[in-house]
């Protein structure tokens, strides 16, 4: 067939009228001129989104839809880029334009499982009534404070061991003390021999080649979960190229954990020079410091305390530190997702390889710690590896420490042996369990780390000790359950938080979690489709967060049958 010829004219496209005003939302020029006076003469650098959007939240208490636009104007990025990262994190309030601003308070009632066994559901149940309109009562993933259970964060100030009396007093004083007794300043520190162990690194009195092979000898493994032999890691990040960077996570968000708080509180410094030690040890040229939000207190003193330390003669040749806040992302307790947050982008997990040791932060060699880790260099080296493997029991080596919280008398930091069995950690280090109370079951992992009976009470607490079971120490954060609770009860809560926490960027977490959550939500169990979706979430999910939301569900089917009949 012979189609007609169509002159080119026909063909052309009409020239379109160029726009007057920019696509999208405009720019209030009221916005524009508060984003600029809050910001001032700081960087405009894209990494710098989350900071400066936190700017904007301290001082007008909410993200308006105005001065999102204004900020992507001011930083030159999309309008689309910064509403994206405002509205991925869960303590960035982002108003839609027509909705109302949040109350100017906002009271956070964590309902984590430690705090929930405590009597968090009757604060959330009776404070929203007691405090009015002008004050906004929310639950709230674990906040970091379990052995303080319930804990109530008003504002930015906790509340520990709460009680409607105790919160509804905080919120007429709008104030409170947030380091406890004892802290240790810069001064005090130095003054007992803090830094000496820095100097002599920095002066050549200690050799590299022999600070790491005895990190290595002290087989110190990873105490933010991952459990990576720590020596092992300064040397394969230092045979990389530089320039090379530290990323520590301080980010703590796992439900049941919160040592790294109590040591940060107290002592600040130990954990600092151990910083400054590996960034000597393997070469860095900038270490950034990621501290999760609700740490308020611990941020104020952080700042105060790094400002000190950089005035110090010691830090002449030290690389620069940044202190990075978090936003309320369980997920950036991920090593790759904390960088992404860092860089100020959502928390979302990257695929490896590449691992972030050859390809990290701003695509650099990136040296990443959990603080714990860091917070034993100084006492390894000065003692020696020895010292730290003398320790243990049960055939394990080094020390341990355990966040425990629920159902005991004394719930706490307990430093402990490791290969310690829970009966003894409960007997011997938290004065038993809570009178008329009988143990029943224990968390030996945080949430993510299964659930195990009180009759399985002689397993070793350690790294791979617990795998045969279907569990695993993770960060060490243990939780005490009694005849007053079930494990039923524990996974829904657990399961809960996985859906809340979950990033959404891979299908089997995102829709595994919500799913296994709906089910067990219920009397009875569809324990077929939990089977599959175990095994999905298990074999798919992007990082550790999806592929670990099934041990509580797991465990309770295989430990704990008679609670679902």
């Amino acid at each position: 067939m012979n189609y007609p010829v169509i002159p080119i004219a026909v063909l052309a496209v009409p020239k379109q009228r160029k726009r007057e005003t920019p696509k999208g939302r405009g720019v209030d020029p009221v916005a524009l001129v508060e984003v600029q006076q809050l910001l001032g003469s700081t960087s405009r650098q894209a990494d710098l989104l989350i900071e400066h959007l936190h700017k904007i939240q301290d001082r007008f208490g909410c993200l308006s839809a105005a001065h999102l636009a204004a900020l992507a104007q001011e930083m030159r990025l999309s309008q689309t880029e910064v509403y994206e990262v405002a509205s991925f994190y869960h303590h960035f309030d982002v108003v839609k334009e027509g909705d109302a601003a949040p109350a100017a308070l906002t009271v956070r009632v964590c309902d984590g499982l430690s705090c929930e066994m405590a009597g968090a559901q009757e604060l959330l149940a009776r404070l929203p009534a007691l405090l009015g309109r002008e004050v906004r009562v929310i639950a709230a993933p674990c906040i970091g404070r379990c052995e303080q259970a319930p804990a109530v964060v008003v504002g930015q100030n906790p509340v520990p061991n709460a009680s409607v009396d105790a919160v509804t007093a905080l919120v007429a004083a709008s104030a409170n003390k947030h380091l406890p007794d004892g802290f240790i300043d810069h001064a005090s520190y130095e003054a007992d021999g803090g830094y000496a162990l820095l100097k002599a690194c920095l002066s050549g009195a200690r050799e590299v080649e022999s600070v790491i092979k005895t990190m290595e000898d002290s087989s110190l493994r990873g105490l933010g979960g991952a459990g990576f032999p720590t020596g092992r890691k300064w040397r394969i990040v230092r045979a990389e190229t530089g320039p090379r960077l530290m990323a520590v996570n301080i980010d703590e968000g796992e439900p049941g954990t919160f040592k790294d708080r109590v040591y940060l509180e107290r002592d600040p410094h130990r954990f600092l020079e151990g910083m400054l030690i590996a960034a000597w040890a393997v070469g860095i040229d900038k270490i950034y410091v990621y501290l999760r939000d609700e740490y308020h207190g611990c941020r104020t003193m952080l700042e105060a305390e790094l400002a000190k330390l950089k005035r110090s003669p010691s830090m002449a040749d030290m690389p620069d530190i940044e202190l990075r806040r978090g936003a309320g992302a369980y997920i950036c307790g991920e090593e790759s997702a904390m960088i992404e947050s860092i860089e100020g982008k959502r928390g979302m997990p990257r695929l490896r390889p590449p691992y972030v040791a050859q390809v990290g932060l701003f695509g650099r060699p990136t040296l990443e710690h959990n603080f714990e880790t860091l917070y034993w260099v100084r006492e390894i080296l000065e003692r020696g590896s020895e010292w730290f493997t003398s320790h243990g029991r049960n055939g394990r080596k080094g020390l341990r420490s355990f966040s425990v919280s629920g159902r005991v008398k004394n719930p706490g930091v307990k430093l402990a042996p490791a290969g310690i069995t829970i009966q003894e950690l409960i007997d011997e280090y938290c004065g038993g369990m809570l009178d008329h109370q009988t143990f029943y079951a224990y968390l030996p992992g945080g949430a993510s780390g299964g659930i195990l009976p009180a009759t399985m009470n002689n397993i070793p607490l350690d790294f791979d000790t617990l795998q045969p079971y279907g569990c695993f120490i993770g960060s060490a954060a243990v939780i005490v359950l009694s005849d007053r609770d079930t494990a039923t009860d524990a996974a829904r809560n657990m399961m809960r938080f996985f859906h809340h926490e979950s990033c959404g960027q891979c299908t089997p977490c995102r829709v595994g979690t919500a799913k296994a959550s709906a089910i067990i939500e219920k009397d009875k169990w569809d324990l077929p489709l939990l089977a599959d979706l175990s095994l999905v979430m298990r074999d798919a999910s992007i990082c550790g967060l999806g592929q670990a939301a099934p041990n509580p569900v797991d465990c309770v089917v295989k430990y704990f049958p008679h609670e679902l009949n």
